[in-house]
């Protein structure tokens, strides 16, 4: 039985472009697959939460994906530069499947969150591996050239993620089976032609190269960031100064301590090899990564609710409404990788990038309950073209600065950075968002209280007995607990109706400043990010140049001795 051969490459390792097209049509496959569940999700996000009552935990349905998504990055890069990377991109596409089957079947909001961090293992492998294979095949040079197809696939996953997550969440069963459960569902045929595409099309040299696997490192980097991840979501709840909230911070800290202490003994077999913070390029995008993932993950993640919970309007209309986020990703993202392939050139990007996501979450924090979508959706292609301006360029800047043999871990290292701060941006805002908005509310009825004393009885009377329980719970008391399902609020009279809307608007407002202020650094540090002629060498080429280089040495050395 004959198989398909792997694609033949010249000595050097270098692709021609069919040959790379080729790999990419499986890479990019198993992007849209990840990039397709985080759209979907998210503006399904809101309704999966109302059905499984669990509105205010809601948070930990996207901060389990995105811890374990975080944590397995490293591991996925260090070990597909040790054994190469077509079979960890199988692993990682074959248990996003398995994670997604399980999530269709979760009953509460806290299993949900258990299934959705086993799909977060495999979504870890996703995109750091994609773009580590990127640099393997092309040259930094001409690597902004092939940006347009990432680019691609995020818009139409983002274009039709958001679409999808409104129909399948809005219908009541499908084929006998909860609509909104289909979002999960939905990924087990387009994962499986993933998986079939790139094990027939992914075939790289890869020279391997045995090491210790750092499992220790993963083990207690995880140790490090699990509780202080818990302390972000529920430090409000328990008391900033409680022993639970102290007793977190200061057992993450110290895992985290060890973690460094173990990666120095661990040197060049670490997870995370901390001679690469020796790169002033490294270290310096690696904390941008990190503020500019709190500021996409936390602003992106309330964009949704405020659409649906504030404007009323249904997930489908939601996610057509983020159109104009996707098109300015898009815009700025080709207009810079043009000009990156052109000049070779890249710190501008980044410094007009986080500008303008600082401009846009302080306009975000300016919306209101009757802001005119046209205003939201000016804002919302802002912020789009700074995300544009700053994702892709930080991490061609990393790889290009980097030795070749390390493309996997330092491919990873960027991801790792971006995805850790979009993990505590997410728990963080989303923790402000339902830990303030119980008493915004309730001021927000003191208010109307003593302006219309009157309306306020006269509303009062339309209540049935479960609104008005409703009511105290949620606004007297500004508990927020009794917002776990919010549908109850389009049924309110208008007034008070009003009241719990500009109450979740106020909270949004003080999401996205606190966003916008937080990007701050981010914008500071670009102007620090040296700028590294673009090569014109892939990863792989170099690598193989490299081990010729030394080969010819050691028998210079071996000719002399």
């Amino acid at each position: 039985m004959s198989h398909p051969a792997p694609p033949e490459t010249a000595p050097t390792g270098a692709l021609t472009h069919r040959q790379i097209l080729v790999v990419l049509s499986g890479l990019l496959l198993g992007m849209f697959l990840a990039a397709l569940d985080q759209t979907i999700v998210a503006t399904a996000m809101k309704t999966i939460a109302d059905k499984l009552d669990g509105q205010t935990a809601q948070a930990w349905c996207t901060t389990a994906y995105l811890i374990t998504s975080t944590v397995t990055t490293p591991l996925y890069g260090k070990l597909s530069d040790m054994y190469g990377r077509r079979p960890f991109y199988l692993f990682a596409i074959g248990i996003f499947i398995v994670g997604s089957i399980l999530c269709g079947t979760a009953n509460d909001i806290y299993q949900l969150a258990a299934y959705r961090a086993v799909q977060g293992i495999g979504a870890g492998g996703l995109m750091a591996l994609a773009f580590a294979i990127v640099g393997d095949m092309v040259p930094p040079r001409e690597r902004a050239t092939y940006q347009a197809y990432f680019m691609g696939v995020f818009a139409s996953s983002s274009v039709l993620g958001p679409v999808l997550g409104g129909f399948l969440a809005g219908q009541g069963a499908l084929l006998g089976i909860e609509g909104w459960r289909w979002i999960f569902y939905i990924n087990v045929p387009i994962g499986i032609l993933a998986l079939f595409v790139v094990a027939k099309n992914l075939h790289l040299h890869h020279v391997r190269s045995d090491h210790r696997i750092d499992f220790l490192g993963a083990l207690l980097l995880t140790a490090g960031i699990v509780p202080l991840l818990i302390v972000a979501e529920k430090g409000n709840a328990w008391g900033w100064t409680s022993g639970a909230s102290l007793g977190s911070v200061i057992g993450g800290a110290v895992a985290l301590v060890l973690f460094v202490l173990w990666e120095l003994r661990m040197g060049e077999e670490a997870i995370l090899p901390l001679r690469l913070f020796r790169s002033s390029v490294f270290s310096v995008t690696g904390v941008m990564g990190f503020v500019i993932g709190m500021g996409m993950f936390g602003g992106i993640a309330a964009l949704p609710l405020y659409l649906q919970i504030v404007r009323g309007e249904t997930p489908t209309r939601a996610g057509l409404l983020l159109l104009p986020l996707t098109l300015g990703i898009m815009v700025a993202s080709g207009v810079s990788g043009a000009l990156m392939s052109k000049n070779g050139k890249y710190k501008i990007f980044p410094i007009l990038g986080s500008a303008l996501m600082i401009v846009a979450l302080a306009l975000f924090s300016t919306l209101k309950v009757d802001t005119p979508l046209w205003l939201t959706g000016t804002y919302m292609l802002i912020m789009g073209a700074g995300l544009g301006l700053c994702m892709q360029t930080l991490v061609v800047a990393v790889q290009n600065a980097m030795p070749a043999k390390d493309m996997g871990v330092v491919t990873s290292a960027a991801t790792f950075f971006r995805s850790m701060g979009g993990t505590f941006g997410t728990a963080v805002f989303l923790s402000i968002l339902f830990n303030s908005v119980g008493d915004n509310i309730k001021g927000r009825f003191d208010e109307v209280t003593k302006a219309d004393p009157a309306g306020l009885a006269a509303a009062s009377k339309q209540l049935d007995p479960v609104q008005a329980e409703a009511l105290q719970a949620a606004g007297g008391s500004g508990n927020s607990e009794a917002l776990n399902n919010t549908d109850f609020i389009t049924a309110l009279p208008r007034l008070i109706k009003n009241v719990f809307l500009t109450g979740f608007a106020d909270s949004m407002h003080t999401v996205f400043l606190v966003a916008a202020v937080l990007m701050i650094p981010a914008f500071v540090l670009s102007f620090f990010v040296k700028e590294i002629p673009l090569r014109t060498t892939a990863g792989a080429e170099a690598r193989a140049e490299d081990a010729e280089t030394q080969a010819d040495m050691a028998k210079l050395e071996t000719t002399v001795l």
